[in-house]
Protein backbone atom coordinates (compact mmCIF):
# COMPACT_ATOMS: atom_id res chain seq x y z
CA UNK A 1 0.00 0.00 0.00
CA UNK A 2 1.33 3.43 -0.99
CA UNK A 3 2.51 5.83 1.68
CA UNK A 4 0.89 9.12 0.73
CA UNK A 5 1.99 12.70 0.99
CA UNK A 6 -0.27 14.26 3.63
CA UNK A 7 -1.24 17.84 2.83
CA UNK A 8 -3.15 20.04 5.27
CA UNK A 9 -5.22 22.64 3.47
CA UNK A 10 -8.02 25.16 3.56
CA UNK A 11 -8.98 28.24 1.60
CA UNK A 12 -7.74 29.42 -1.77
CA UNK A 13 -3.99 29.13 -1.13
CA UNK A 14 -4.37 25.61 0.19
CA UNK A 15 -6.52 24.61 -2.77
CA UNK A 16 -3.96 25.97 -5.24
CA UNK A 17 -1.08 23.97 -3.81
CA UNK A 18 -3.31 20.89 -3.46
CA UNK A 19 -4.00 21.23 -7.19
CA UNK A 20 -0.28 21.55 -7.89
CA UNK A 21 0.42 18.39 -5.92
CA UNK A 22 -2.41 16.60 -7.70
CA UNK A 23 -0.89 17.57 -11.05
CA UNK A 24 2.39 15.81 -10.28
CA UNK A 25 1.45 12.95 -7.93
CA UNK A 26 -0.58 9.82 -8.71
CA UNK A 27 -3.90 9.60 -6.83
CA UNK A 28 -2.66 6.98 -4.35
CA UNK A 29 0.30 9.19 -3.40
CA UNK A 30 -1.66 12.16 -2.04
CA UNK A 31 -4.20 12.78 0.72
CA UNK A 32 -5.46 16.35 1.11
CA UNK A 33 -6.92 16.84 4.58
CA UNK A 34 -9.18 19.89 4.66
CA UNK A 35 -10.44 22.19 7.40
CA UNK A 36 -14.13 21.82 8.26
CA UNK A 37 -14.23 24.37 11.08
CA UNK A 38 -15.93 26.83 8.75
CA UNK A 39 -18.77 24.44 7.84
CA UNK A 40 -22.17 26.02 8.44
CA UNK A 41 -25.86 25.46 7.81
CA UNK A 42 -27.54 27.83 5.36
CA UNK A 43 -31.16 27.44 4.26
CA UNK A 44 -31.21 24.04 5.94
CA UNK A 45 -28.21 22.85 3.92
CA UNK A 46 -24.81 21.63 5.17
CA UNK A 47 -22.23 23.87 3.48
CA UNK A 48 -18.53 22.93 3.57
CA UNK A 49 -16.74 25.92 2.00
CA UNK A 50 -13.13 24.71 2.29
CA UNK A 51 -13.92 21.17 1.15
CA UNK A 52 -15.79 22.56 -1.83
CA UNK A 53 -13.06 25.03 -2.76
CA UNK A 54 -10.52 22.19 -2.86
CA UNK A 55 -12.95 19.91 -4.72
CA UNK A 56 -13.91 22.49 -7.34
CA UNK A 57 -10.26 23.42 -7.81
CA UNK A 58 -9.13 19.84 -8.37
CA UNK A 59 -12.13 19.26 -10.65
CA UNK A 60 -11.27 22.29 -12.80
CA UNK A 61 -14.60 23.94 -11.95
CA UNK A 62 -13.52 26.70 -9.58
CA UNK A 63 -14.13 30.36 -10.34
CA UNK A 64 -10.48 31.40 -10.63
CA UNK A 65 -11.29 35.11 -10.33
CA UNK A 66 -12.78 34.64 -6.87
CA UNK A 67 -10.83 31.49 -5.95
CA UNK A 68 -14.02 29.79 -4.75
CA UNK A 69 -17.42 28.80 -6.09
CA UNK A 70 -18.22 27.36 -9.51
CA UNK A 71 -17.06 29.21 -12.62
CA UNK A 72 -19.89 30.79 -14.57
CA UNK A 73 -22.41 30.17 -11.80
CA UNK A 74 -25.65 32.13 -11.57
CA UNK A 75 -27.39 33.32 -8.42
CA UNK A 76 -31.09 33.12 -9.29
CA UNK A 77 -32.02 31.07 -6.22
CA UNK A 78 -30.34 33.60 -3.96
CA UNK A 79 -32.17 36.46 -5.68
CA UNK A 80 -35.48 34.64 -5.17
CA UNK A 81 -34.67 34.07 -1.50
CA UNK A 82 -34.15 37.81 -1.11
CA UNK A 83 -37.64 38.38 -2.56
CA UNK A 84 -38.90 36.30 0.34
CA UNK A 85 -36.87 38.51 2.71
CA UNK A 86 -34.73 35.49 3.60
CA UNK A 87 -31.25 36.10 4.97
CA UNK A 88 -29.11 35.60 1.88
CA UNK A 89 -25.77 37.24 2.63
CA UNK A 90 -23.78 34.04 2.05
CA UNK A 91 -23.18 33.74 -1.69
CA UNK A 92 -24.44 30.35 -2.85
CA UNK A 93 -24.57 29.97 -6.61
CA UNK A 94 -27.19 27.83 -8.32
CA UNK A 95 -24.77 25.06 -9.35
CA UNK A 96 -23.05 25.30 -5.96
CA UNK A 97 -26.43 24.80 -4.28
CA UNK A 98 -26.72 21.42 -5.97
CA UNK A 99 -23.59 20.30 -4.11
CA UNK A 100 -25.02 21.34 -0.76
CA UNK A 101 -28.43 19.80 -1.48
CA UNK A 102 -26.81 16.47 -2.37
CA UNK A 103 -24.44 16.61 0.62
CA UNK A 104 -27.29 17.33 3.03
CA UNK A 105 -29.52 14.61 1.60
CA UNK A 106 -26.78 11.99 1.84
CA UNK A 107 -25.85 13.02 5.39
CA UNK A 108 -29.53 12.90 6.36
CA UNK A 109 -29.49 9.35 4.99
CA UNK A 110 -26.68 8.48 7.41
CA UNK A 111 -23.59 9.01 5.27
CA UNK A 112 -20.53 10.46 6.99
CA UNK A 113 -18.94 13.66 5.72
CA UNK A 114 -15.98 11.54 4.56
CA UNK A 115 -18.25 9.30 2.49
CA UNK A 116 -20.13 12.23 1.02
CA UNK A 117 -16.94 14.10 0.13
CA UNK A 118 -15.53 11.09 -1.69
CA UNK A 119 -18.79 10.51 -3.57
CA UNK A 120 -19.14 14.13 -4.67
CA UNK A 121 -15.51 14.35 -5.77
CA UNK A 122 -15.75 11.12 -7.76
CA UNK A 123 -18.81 12.41 -9.64
CA UNK A 124 -16.83 15.53 -10.56
CA UNK A 125 -13.88 13.48 -11.80
CA UNK A 126 -11.55 14.11 -8.85
CA UNK A 127 -9.21 11.15 -8.45
CA UNK A 128 -7.10 12.31 -5.51
CA UNK A 129 -8.31 11.90 -1.93
CA UNK A 130 -9.98 14.96 -0.44
CA UNK A 131 -10.47 14.18 3.24
CA UNK A 132 -12.44 16.21 5.80
CA UNK A 133 -10.42 16.73 8.96
CA UNK A 134 -13.20 15.12 11.02
CA UNK A 135 -16.61 13.55 10.59
CA UNK A 136 -17.55 15.12 13.92
CA UNK A 137 -18.82 18.72 13.98
CA UNK A 138 -16.24 21.39 14.80
CA UNK A 139 -17.18 25.05 14.50
CA UNK A 140 -14.77 27.98 14.48
CA UNK A 141 -15.90 30.92 16.58
CA UNK A 142 -14.25 34.32 16.22
CA UNK A 143 -13.87 36.16 19.52
CA UNK A 144 -13.75 39.82 18.49
CA UNK A 145 -13.88 43.27 20.02
CA UNK A 146 -17.59 43.17 19.20
CA UNK A 147 -18.18 39.84 20.90
CA UNK A 148 -18.29 36.27 19.63
CA UNK A 149 -19.24 35.66 16.01
CA UNK A 150 -19.81 32.39 14.14
CA UNK A 151 -17.00 32.05 11.65
CA UNK A 152 -18.96 32.78 8.47
CA UNK A 153 -20.62 35.81 10.06
CA UNK A 154 -17.13 37.13 10.87
CA UNK A 155 -15.50 36.12 7.59
CA UNK A 156 -18.19 36.72 4.99
CA UNK A 157 -20.92 38.89 6.47
CA UNK A 158 -18.55 41.23 8.31
CA UNK A 159 -15.58 40.83 5.91
CA UNK A 160 -13.24 40.24 8.90
CA UNK A 161 -13.75 43.87 9.96
CA UNK A 162 -14.08 43.32 13.74
CA UNK A 163 -10.74 43.06 15.52
CA UNK A 164 -9.94 39.42 16.20
CA UNK A 165 -8.92 38.68 19.79
CA UNK A 166 -8.85 34.89 19.68
CA UNK A 167 -10.41 31.85 18.03
CA UNK A 168 -12.36 29.03 19.63
CA UNK A 169 -13.01 25.68 17.96
CA UNK A 170 -16.21 24.34 19.43
CA UNK A 171 -16.27 20.56 19.53
CA UNK A 172 -12.57 20.12 18.76
CA UNK A 173 -11.74 18.81 22.22
CA UNK A 174 -13.83 15.67 21.57
CA UNK A 175 -13.84 15.48 17.76
CA UNK A 176 -11.82 12.62 16.31
CA UNK A 177 -9.73 12.85 13.14
CA UNK A 178 -11.66 11.36 10.24
CA UNK A 179 -10.71 7.80 9.25
CA UNK A 180 -8.85 9.11 6.19
CA UNK A 181 -6.95 11.64 8.28
CA UNK A 182 -6.07 9.03 10.89
CA UNK A 183 -4.85 6.67 8.18
CA UNK A 184 -2.78 9.38 6.49
CA UNK A 185 -1.15 10.30 9.80
CA UNK A 186 -0.25 6.65 10.30
CA UNK A 187 1.18 6.08 6.82
CA UNK A 188 2.40 9.50 5.61
CA UNK A 189 5.85 9.64 4.07
CA UNK A 190 5.83 13.44 4.36
CA UNK A 191 3.66 16.25 5.71
CA UNK A 192 2.99 19.45 3.79
CA UNK A 193 1.23 22.39 5.42
CA UNK A 194 -0.16 24.34 2.48
CA UNK A 195 -0.04 28.16 2.31
CA UNK A 196 -3.42 28.41 3.99
CA UNK A 197 -4.35 30.89 6.69
CA UNK A 198 -2.59 29.40 9.75
CA UNK A 199 -5.30 30.63 12.12
CA UNK A 200 -8.52 30.11 10.18
CA UNK A 201 -7.62 27.02 8.15
CA UNK A 202 -4.79 25.14 9.89
CA UNK A 203 -5.46 25.77 13.59
CA UNK A 204 -8.86 24.03 13.47
CA UNK A 205 -7.14 20.90 12.14
CA UNK A 206 -4.46 21.08 14.82
CA UNK A 207 -7.14 21.60 17.50
CA UNK A 208 -8.60 18.13 16.93
CA UNK A 209 -8.04 15.73 19.78
CA UNK A 210 -4.45 14.45 19.68
CA UNK A 211 -3.60 15.79 16.23
CA UNK A 212 -1.02 18.41 17.14
CA UNK A 213 0.97 15.94 19.23
CA UNK A 214 0.82 13.31 16.50
CA UNK A 215 2.17 15.78 13.95
CA UNK A 216 4.93 16.90 16.31
CA UNK A 217 5.90 13.24 16.75
CA UNK A 218 5.95 12.40 13.05
CA UNK A 219 9.40 11.20 12.02
CA UNK A 220 8.97 12.14 8.36
CA UNK A 221 9.90 15.33 6.49
CA UNK A 222 7.50 18.11 7.50
CA UNK A 223 7.32 21.15 5.24
CA UNK A 224 5.19 24.28 5.54
CA UNK A 225 4.72 26.98 2.91
CA UNK A 226 4.40 30.56 4.13
CA UNK A 227 1.15 32.29 3.14
CA UNK A 228 2.81 35.64 3.91
CA UNK A 229 4.90 37.07 1.08
CA UNK A 230 6.68 40.38 1.50
CA UNK A 231 4.69 41.18 4.63
CA UNK A 232 1.33 40.60 2.96
CA UNK A 233 -1.09 37.73 2.53
CA UNK A 234 -1.59 36.66 -1.08
CA UNK A 235 -5.32 36.37 -0.35
CA UNK A 236 -7.37 36.69 2.81
CA UNK A 237 -6.87 38.26 6.25
CA UNK A 238 -3.79 36.42 7.55
CA UNK A 239 -1.69 39.60 7.73
CA UNK A 240 -4.51 41.55 9.39
CA UNK A 241 -4.98 38.83 11.98
CA UNK A 242 -1.26 38.70 12.76
CA UNK A 243 -1.25 42.47 13.39
CA UNK A 244 -4.37 42.25 15.57
CA UNK A 245 -2.75 39.53 17.65
CA UNK A 246 0.24 41.80 18.21
CA UNK A 247 2.55 39.93 15.86
CA UNK A 248 4.52 40.87 12.79
CA UNK A 249 3.02 39.96 9.41
CA UNK A 250 6.01 38.06 8.05
CA UNK A 251 7.27 34.64 7.09
CA UNK A 252 9.27 34.67 10.34
CA UNK A 253 6.04 34.79 12.35
CA UNK A 254 4.72 31.89 10.27
CA UNK A 255 7.86 29.98 11.27
CA UNK A 256 7.16 30.77 14.92
CA UNK A 257 3.55 29.64 14.51
CA UNK A 258 4.63 26.30 13.05
CA UNK A 259 7.62 25.71 15.30
CA UNK A 260 7.64 22.02 16.23
CA UNK A 261 5.21 21.21 13.44
CA UNK A 262 7.57 21.59 10.50
CA UNK A 263 11.30 21.24 9.96
CA UNK A 264 11.36 23.27 6.71
CA UNK A 265 9.56 26.49 5.79
CA UNK A 266 9.31 27.42 2.13
CA UNK A 267 9.39 31.18 1.65
CA UNK A 268 9.19 33.39 -1.40
CA UNK A 269 12.19 34.93 -3.15
CA UNK A 270 11.21 38.40 -1.93
CA UNK A 271 11.71 37.23 1.67
CA UNK A 272 15.18 35.74 1.22
CA UNK A 273 16.60 38.34 3.63
CA UNK A 274 14.53 36.76 6.46
CA UNK A 275 15.93 33.25 5.95
CA UNK A 276 18.57 33.57 8.67
CA UNK A 277 15.94 34.53 11.25
CA UNK A 278 13.95 31.43 10.37
CA UNK A 279 17.04 29.24 10.61
CA UNK A 280 17.74 30.62 14.09
CA UNK A 281 14.36 29.25 15.15
CA UNK A 282 15.61 25.78 14.27
CA UNK A 283 13.65 25.60 11.03
CA UNK A 284 15.31 25.19 7.65
CA UNK A 285 14.38 27.99 5.22
CA UNK A 286 13.90 27.12 1.56
CA UNK A 287 13.60 29.94 -0.96
CA UNK A 288 11.65 29.72 -4.21
CA UNK A 289 8.77 31.39 -6.02
CA UNK A 290 5.61 30.70 -4.01
CA UNK A 291 3.06 32.93 -5.75
CA UNK A 292 0.80 30.64 -7.78
CA UNK A 293 -0.78 32.58 -10.65
CA UNK A 294 -1.05 29.75 -13.17
CA UNK A 295 -1.47 25.98 -13.12
CA UNK A 296 2.20 25.75 -14.13
CA UNK A 297 3.15 27.84 -11.06
CA UNK A 298 1.25 25.42 -8.85
CA UNK A 299 2.95 22.38 -10.34
CA UNK A 300 6.38 24.03 -10.14
CA UNK A 301 5.96 24.81 -6.44
CA UNK A 302 4.70 21.28 -5.81
CA UNK A 303 7.74 19.79 -7.56
CA UNK A 304 10.08 22.01 -5.53
CA UNK A 305 8.46 20.92 -2.27
CA UNK A 306 8.51 17.26 -3.25
CA UNK A 307 12.21 17.52 -4.11
CA UNK A 308 12.79 18.46 -0.46
CA UNK A 309 11.34 15.15 0.70
CA UNK A 310 13.26 13.05 -1.84
CA UNK A 311 10.08 12.40 -3.81
CA UNK A 312 10.63 12.22 -7.55
CA UNK A 313 7.32 13.31 -9.11
CA UNK A 314 6.47 12.42 -12.69
CA UNK A 315 7.17 15.13 -15.27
Amino acid sequence: MARPILALAGGVGGAKLAHGLAQVLPPDDLAVVVNTGDDETFHGLHVSPDLDTVMYTLAGLVDTDKGWGVVGDTFNALAMLRKYDASAWFGLGDRDLATHIQRTQLMDDGWTLTEVTQALGTKLGVQHAIVPMSDDPVRTVAVTDEGELPFQAYFVRRHCEPKLCELRFEGAETAQPSPGFHDALERARALIICPSNPFLSIQPILALKGVKGRIEDLSVPKIAVSPIVGGRAIKGPAAKILHELGREASCVEIAREYRGLCDTLVIDDVDRNRADEIERLGIRAQITGTVMTTDADRAALARHILSLVDVDPPH
